[in-house]
């Protein structure tokens, strides 16, 4: 029984090691900024069409849903007020860290594990350069100010999207959608939606770069790790979620 436990300890061990050690690099020099930036254009950029996909079919999925079964009770009109607020607290930050951890924690595993096997990674050390400060730290900030942005986009896709089916099928004028919008999003909602996603953004680059540096066994292991990183990080965000939907919920009790 032990010895089966000997495997995740170990490894949750060697990942707060890591977590830690990026952590520190954010107080120490050098900062590698040109790197932050690269790392920014690929994490962030190179996400938004898939966001931009993702988010608007989620909110017309979610308008043409919800309008039906408010419009029994004859509250179409309230169809804007339930697309933002599911979008803005739950749907926008889970699916946009999914998709970026389907695109990027994968991604991130695998560059690093083919630098990892190539043995460019002891040439660096070689050097003299510490490879987490060059390559994990720059990958934990553009992940943490990138995801929150692509967040934002997303949820805004997502109401454009909801209107443009709530207006072709339950004839939604723009001033009544959108005004509900509007109005039925608080501060607690926004700060909620804005915080999921920085919180998220560490697992999501950080076990991409955790499996990507642990990676052995040439080509297949660098295609087992990017599998590894990708579901590892998907889940851990469904967790996150749920002890984060629990904080914000003023009622839960534990």
């Amino acid at each position: 029984m032990l010895d089966i436990l000997k495997g995740p300890i170990q490894a949750t061990q060697e990942f707060y090691q890591l977590t830690g050690k990026a952590l520190a690099n954010l107080a120490r020099k050098p900062h590698y900024f040109d790197d932050v930036i690269l790392q920014m254009d690929s994490i962030g950029f190179g996400s938004l069409p898939i966001v931009l996909l993702v988010g608007g079919f989620t909110g017309a999925v979610m308008s043409l849903q919800l309008g039906r079964e408010l419009e029994q009770y004859g509250q179409t009109g309230h169809t804007g007020q339930a697309v933002s607020i599911i979008l803005v607290r739950e749907l926008g930050p889970v699916l946009t860290s999914v998709m970026v951890a389907g695109r990027n924690s994968s991604g991130i595993a695998s560059e690093l594990g083919s630098m990892k096997v190539t043995e460019q990674i002891d040439a660096m050390r070689a050097l003299g350069t510490d490879p987490i400060q060059k390559l994990v730290t720059p990958r934990m900030i553009a992940t943490a100010v990138m995801l929150p942005c692509l967040t934002v986009i997303g949820d805004l896709i997502g109401m454009a999207g909801g209107f443009v089916l709530g207006h072709y099928f339950f004839d939604l004028k723009a001033i009544q959608y959108w005004s509900q919008v509007w109005r039925s999003l608080a501060w607690m909602d926004l700060a909620q939606g804005l915080l999921k996603p920085f919180i998220y953004s560490f697992p999501i680059s950080l076990i991409g770069c955790y499996y990507g540096l642990k990676t052995t066994g040439g080509t297949q292991g660098v295609g087992r790790a990017t599998t590894q990183a990708m579901v590892v990080a998907s889940v851990l965000i469904f967790v996150l979620d749920l002890f984060m939907g629990v904080i914000f919920n003023p009622g839960a009790t534990v």
